[in-house]
């Protein structure tokens, strides 16, 4: 499954401005005059152009597809107003208590749903096989929650804010909403990050990833059951090389002895295509290093008019929202430019109380399954779902629905005028 392929350069960070105020500076940015879905400035045309085309094209059974799935293709999650943006699909998680802590049921396939299976197929004459689908509900579960796909537009940005800023956030804010900045261990080789290194996770619902190119790879093969496998200092990389199986015995374990889908093994195993990684190679697969580069060159949201004349900017802060939907301006460098953004988020997580959708880690307590990452607001109002299962496209709703470490700010609002309420609707409507 061989696609358009290119070099990438490493983007290095530099942190010329990042700060914790309470205060938002709202004056332009660089951002501002770019279309939705366009590339920062320093990306090659050409270069974005096929990535994009990877990241919209529908893979087939052929490629891998599968055995479950939940889409075809990157774009099919992540369209809305462009191709990367938000999806309308809500996934599905579950779990369930055990001795008071977290169990994904990692023998039900759990805890992520896959929604589609690849049904009969026969990879050799002779050989019928079957790929099951996931029960709904799965069995043993009695905790369910959703998560909508997320957009993608900046994320390249985000993924250059260095760590020591976004963990001096945490220490600057007030022990009542003080968010936690997630360790991650980087799983792939890939622009300004090593296999083996510990970030700050900033990618997900639930913080799970610091690079790029781990979110993607980890999309592919649980959102498209593509596997992969990459190289790092000459060593193979199979992180994202092992199926996901129907969770409905009894299927879960092996399909009537027969192989993953309907190409054995590894879907698109880059590793045996490369010698083995012979001579020291580090590369990550072509399809998750295309994904990776079109999202790090993907430009944030652009900036519409906040029609409030400031006074919702005012009530932002007034209330308390920017205590974590911080509207600091970043300033990263990115394919060698100096890049100002406002994402309206810490970054961080936190305890959301019954906002939390429950789901955890096996082995998290109850308290660690209710943390939530600080949903970014840039981009908010090309959204159709708001909150993690995009239970509402009310913003007042959203508001409402908050809890836990989010609860202040929450009340503040319930106890605003009915016009100070809203000029904050008309802010984050330009947002």
């Amino acid at each position: 499954m061989k696609r358009a392929t290119f070099a990438l350069a490493a983007i290095l960070a530099s942190p010329l401005a990042a700060g914790c105020s309470d205060l938002i500076d709202d004056s332009a940015s660089s951002q501002d005059n770019f279309a939705l879905g366009d590339a920062i400035p320093g990306t090659n045309a050409t270069n974005f152009a096929a990535a994009k085309n990877n990241f919209a094209l529908t893979e087939t059974q052929q490629d891998g597809l599968g055995p479950i799935f939940n889409e075809r293709s990157c774009s099919a999650c992540h369209g809305n107003g462009a191709i990367g943006g938000a999806g309308q699909q809500v996934e599905r998680r579950y779990g369930t208590l055990t001795n008071g802590v977290f169990n994904g049921l990692a023998a039900t396939g759990g805890s992520l749903r896959q929604l589609f299976g690849i049904g009969g197929f026969n990879p050799s004459p002779g050989v019928n096989c079957q790929s099951g689908t996931d029960a709904n509900p799965a069995p043993g579960a009695t905790i369910f929650a959703g998560r909508v796909t997320t957009p993608t537009f900046g994320l390249g940005l985000v993924e250059l804010i260095p760590d020591g800023t976004l963990q001096g956030i945490a220490a600057a804010q007030p022990a009542a909403i003080r968010g936690i900045a997630v360790d991650n261990v980087i799983q792939l080789t890939s622009g300004p990050f090593t296999r083996g290194q510990h970030h700050v996770a900033r990618f997900g619902w639930k913080a799970v990833h610091a690079s790029l190119a781990d979110f993607a790879a980890d999309a592919y093969l649980n959102e498209m059951g593509i596997t992969t496998t990459s190289c790092n200092a000459g060593a193979v990389v199979t992180d994202f090389a092992t199926e996901n199986r129907a969770n409905r015995a009894p299927t879960n374990a092996v399909i009537n002895g027969c192989p993953d889908d309907l190409v054995p093994g590894t879907d698109d195993d880059f590793a045996e295509e490369e010698n083995n990684c012979a001579g020291g190679l580090t590369e990550v697969q072509d399809d998750v290093a295309n994904f990776a580069f079109f999202m790090r060159n993907l430009a944030p949201a652009p900036r519409g008019i906040d029609n409030s004349n400031g006074r919702g900017l005012t009530e932002f802060n007034r209330e308390g929202c920017n205590g974590c939907h911080l509207g600091t301006t970043f300033t990263v460098t990115a394919n060698g430019r100096s890049q100002s953004f406002q994402q309206f988020s810490d970054f961080l997580v936190h305890d959301m109380g019954t906002l939390g959708d429950g789901i955890g880690n096996d082995g998290d307590s109850v308290a660690v399954t209710r943390r939530m990452r600080t949903a970014p607001l840039w981009g908010i109002r090309f959204r159709n779902g708001l909150l993690h299962d995009a239970r509402t496209s009310d913003k007042a709703a959203a508001i409402r629905a908050h809890d836990g470490q989010g609860a202040t700010a929450r009340n503040a609002f319930n106890s605003a005028t009915a016009a100070q309420q809203n000029d904050l609707m008309l802010f984050l409507s330009s947002l």
